[in-house]
């Protein structure tokens, strides 16, 4: 039986906040028996789910130096490859989001959790050049879009108040340290057994999540779900009429962007810094650099959901989002620095990023209307990763145009993003002010 309690909300009303999944009683256990939806079993299983089919996401950033000079690549093909998969993940989100208002998350999730694994091990075994790899980048994103919304959705619709915010930002804590761990685990594949190693490791992962979301995830919709969503299947009017939803979408759009620049070519930074100025001999190489860069983030954004829950979003975000502009117009020219100095500028500037992460998304999610919530997300998805693909881009022409190696090429490249993330920050300001 549900737990259900009433109490204060921050603006003063009343709701109903359903604790059973995150620290109540009557929990059913797994493996021995199939986890309750909403249960705090069933949040786990999903977000380890989730961190299987996300850790192979980062591998070809982490490898990115040795597959520019492997393939031949020019900065701004590097940046393809990369921002691909947010194109793509951008073109098949609002379909494959919007159908879990209509059909089962599972079948959404194993669509997506099967093209990621797909994906990895053509990555691994097939993929020879620019062209071949953008494919296949471009099919993980595919994969990425049918697993990580749909999965964070099953996880959201059956809590409300705090206890749908904490499980939210399990998620985003879950899906943090796999994109981290990500990194350091091709790196160190890599050295070991060669760079299709990294891929195959992630295919394989990839296989686990699908054995998991077919395990625990219901095989028919809840009860009531999508009973109001006779509309046509990608008519999100009723989600951009959504103000308050929409303010936050604004400022996940940026987030992602400056997020995905950095995830993309923080690994190639440091290298470039590393053989720039050399490095002293405790000082670890560039993956396992932003790897623990990934971890200071996920500190920082579990840290930064509470926050928003005492102070409130907006000034969360407002925060997060004006330290890490003055960030990327610093952490560029730290080229200039010797290694140690710059990698600490890379760490700092991560974790400013993170510091918005956890409350943006939550304040789409609890802004959204129930019966339209997988629309709404697939909007702060397709907006999110919009950025998500132009990011690592625009810092590859950047470095094209002012050289790769230039302490001016990098400058531009991470600088430019502060414009951007200013930029989105005061729409979502103005938004909400409008409201």
């Amino acid at each position: 039986m549900e737990t259900v309690r009433t109490g204060e909300t921050a603006g003063g009303g009343r709701e109903a906040k359903r604790l059973d999944g995150l620290g109540g009683a009557g929990e059913m256990k797994w493996p021995w028996e199939k986890p309750r939806p909403g249960g705090k079993g069933f949040v786990v299983a999903i977000v380890a789910a989730q961190m299987l089919t996300q850790i192979g996401a980062f591998a070809l950033p982490a490898m990115l130096p040795g597959y520019m000079g492997r393939w031949m690549l020019s900065a701004t093909e590097a940046g393809w490859l990369v921002g691909v998969f947010f194109a793509a993940y951008v073109a098949a989100v609002p379909v494959l989001l919007a159908l879990t208002d209509r059909l089962p998350v599972r079948a959404v999730y194993l669509t997506g959790a099967g093209l990621t694994a797909v994906s990895h091990l053509g990555f691994a075994f097939l993929a020879d050049g620019f062209w071949s790899g953008l494919l296949l980048r471009a099919i993980a994103g595919v994969g990425w879009a049918g697993a990580y919304m749909p999965g964070l959705k099953a996880i959201a619709d059956p809590l409300e108040g705090v206890a749908q915010s904490r499980a939210v930002s399990m998620h985003a804590a879950g899906v943090g340290v796999s994109g981290a761990l990500s990194f350091m685990l091709a790196g160190l594949l890599e050295t070991v057994a060669g760079p299709q190693a990294a891929f195959l490791f992630g295919g394989v992962a990839a296989v686990g999540a699908f054995a998991i979301a077919l395990t625990v995830m219901p095989a028919a919709l809840p009860p009531k779900v999508g009973a109001g969503r006779a509309g046509a299947l990608l008519d999100f009017r009723p989600v951009f009429r959504n103000r308050a939803a929409m303010a936050w979408i604004a400022g996940y759009t940026v987030h992602t962007w400056e997020l995905a620049a950095l995830r993309a070519w923080g690994v190639t930074f440091l290298a470039t810094t590393i053989a720039r100025h050399g490095a002293p001999a405790w000082l670890p190489g560039p993956a396992v650099l932003f790897t623990a860069a990934g971890f200071a983030g996920i500190a920082i954004s579990l840290t930064g959901n509470e926050l928003a829950q005492k102070f409130g979003r907006l000034r969360v975000v407002t925060l997060a989002i004006s330290v890490a502009a003055c960030l990327s117009l610093t952490a560029g020219w730290g080229l200039a620095l010797p290694a140690p100095a710059a990698a600490l500028l890379i760490v700092v500037w991560n974790a400013a990023i993170y510091l918005d992460s956890s409350a943006l998304t939550a304040g789409t999610v609890a802004a959204a209307d129930k019966d339209a919530r997988g629309a709404t997300m697939g909007v702060h998805s397709m907006a999110g990763y919009a950025g998500g693909f132009l990011g690592p881009l625009g810092v590859g022409l950047a470095l094209d145009l002012a050289g790769r190696d230039t302490v001016l090429g990098w400058g531009l490249g991470f600088g430019h993003l502060a414009l951007v993330t200013l930029t989105g920050l005061a729409v979502l300001r103005w938004v909400a002010r409008a409201r």
